[in-house]
């Protein structure tokens, strides 16, 4: 029986320490695989029809990780494209509230549209700060610069009690934090980074009534029979939330499908245990050189005031991390070990 060691090193062999995965995952071996195999069929010229199933198959499996029907998962190509299809569906001098200094991707659908009220507050107080008139809650679940962690509990009931949506981008957590999607209306979620797939993917997850939302990239992969919806306008749309897909990127695909089942065989709760673990160890270890990473606990996601210009010294020594404004920030996944926390420690103490 495979353990959670012998699965992961199995997939994985990085050839330095690598901390970025809050900006990519690293690829699973059977998901390289994979796409050399995508690659072969269509050189060979062979039918694409695999490479659709794995389309299908990918879909089910977020469902599964999400836990919603795959009936009310789209597939689409980015966090602001499906950010821009809810940013549609609102009314005109909406309010839109959202936290100061999310993720670009998250936020700007909105303001782009100009008529609508975007507010931004602090994280922390984001859930206190829903109001009457507020239509729509914008956050992610674990933010991208200091993956802080929103209160998603307090920020769904003060959205209840106000009559407000909620759009939640689960980009930094799906992976390693447990992803309720159920819970609220609209989520969204890229797979190139925790969830170790190729770019090129973003699952968004509406209601059973579709939220209001309209179809406004729909091609014939919308339709409910797509491949009768070739030519001429689609004469049905897709019953389930597939009217809202975009035409994939069959390679990208082919490849998300083996890094979604790797999560599933690890398990989430196994995978954020070692995770927060690691991310607990370079904790201690930065308090005995005495530097003060920023609040965010119960994160993956660690970053530290002030070291970022040491961002290409570290890389120079194998140590791959990020540079955020003026931040180190450093990003624990199932491939790391103990070792690499030792490793860039003994780095930044030199």
């Amino acid at each position: 029986m495979e353990t959670f060691e012998t699965l992961v090193r199995a997939e994985f062999a990085p050839e330095n320490t690598y901390l970025n995965t809050a900006s990519s995952g690293l690829l699973p071996a059977r998901t390289v695989t994979a796409l050399h195999e995508a690659v072969a069929l269509r050189a060979a010229g062979r039918p694409l029809d695999p490479l659709f199933e794995d389309v299908e198959q990918a879909r089910a499996s977020f469902a599964r990780l999400a836990g919603v029907p795959a009936s009310r998962v789209a597939a689409g190509p980015s966090v602001a494209a499906q950010t821009a299809l809810v940013a549609a569906g609102l009314a005109p001098g909406s309010e839109v509230l959202t936290a100061e200094d999310d993720f670009t991707s998250v936020l700007n659908p909105f303001h782009v549209r100009g008529d609508l009220k975007v507010r931004a507050v602090p994280l922390e107080r984001i859930a206190e700060s829903v109001r009457p008139g507020t239509a729509l809650v914008a956050v992610s679940a674990a933010q991208s610069a200091d993956g802080r962690i929103a209160d998603l509990p307090a920020l769904r009931e003060a959205a209840r009690a106000h009559g407000a949506r909620t759009y939640v981008d689960f980009s930094q957590a799906a992976g390693w934090l447990p992803v309720d999607a159920d819970g609220y209306d609209f989520t969204v979620c890229i797979t190139f980074k925790w969830l170790l797939g190729p770019h090129g993917a973003a699952f968004l997850v509406v209601p059973e009534d579709f939220g209001g939302l309209t179809p406004l990239l729909a091609g014939w992969v919308a339709a409910e029979e797509p491949w009768n919806s070739c030519y001429g306008p689609v004469q049905e749309l897709a019953r389930s939330a597939r009217r809202f897909d975009v035409s994939p990127a069959l390679f990208t695909y082919a490849g998300v499908r083996h890094s979604l089942a790797l999560i599933e065989e690890l398990g989430v709760d196994s995978v954020r245990a070692h995770d927060l673990a690691l991310a607990d160890r370079f904790r201690t270890g930065l308090a005995a050189l005495d530097h003060e990473p920023l609040p965010a606990p119960g994160s993956a996601i660690v970053s530290v005031p002030g070291l970022g210009h040491r961002q290409g010294e570290l890389s120079r020594a194998g140590v791959q991390v990020s540079n955020r404004a003026g931040n180190l920030r450093a990003s624990f996944h199932l491939y790391n070990t103990p070792a690499d926390v030792d490793r860039i420690l003994d780095v930044l103490a030199g």
